[in-house]
């Protein structure tokens, strides 16, 4: 299995990976916060990076003619 540190530092490099190595990081990360045997501490900064990834990915794919 992946550390929570892998995983953390997997999420930092989603933007510079293909489509699916990106959400296998994601799965990873889904994976690290259902797991309450890892530490609260990781499984926050894990949660914390994964929010920042999908906010970033939503705003670079959302076009300007698109809305929610």
């Amino acid at each position: 299995m992946t550390t929570p540190q892998e995983v953390f530092e997997h999420l930092k490099q989603l933007e510079e990976v293909d489509t699916v190595q990106s959400a296998q990081y994601r799965e990873e990360a889904q994976q690290v916060l259902a797991d309450d045997t890892i530490s609260l501490k990781w499984r926050r900064a894990i949660a914390d990076r994964l929010n920042q990834a999908n906010h970033d990915l939503a705003l670079h794919t959302v076009t300007t003619d698109e809305s929610y």
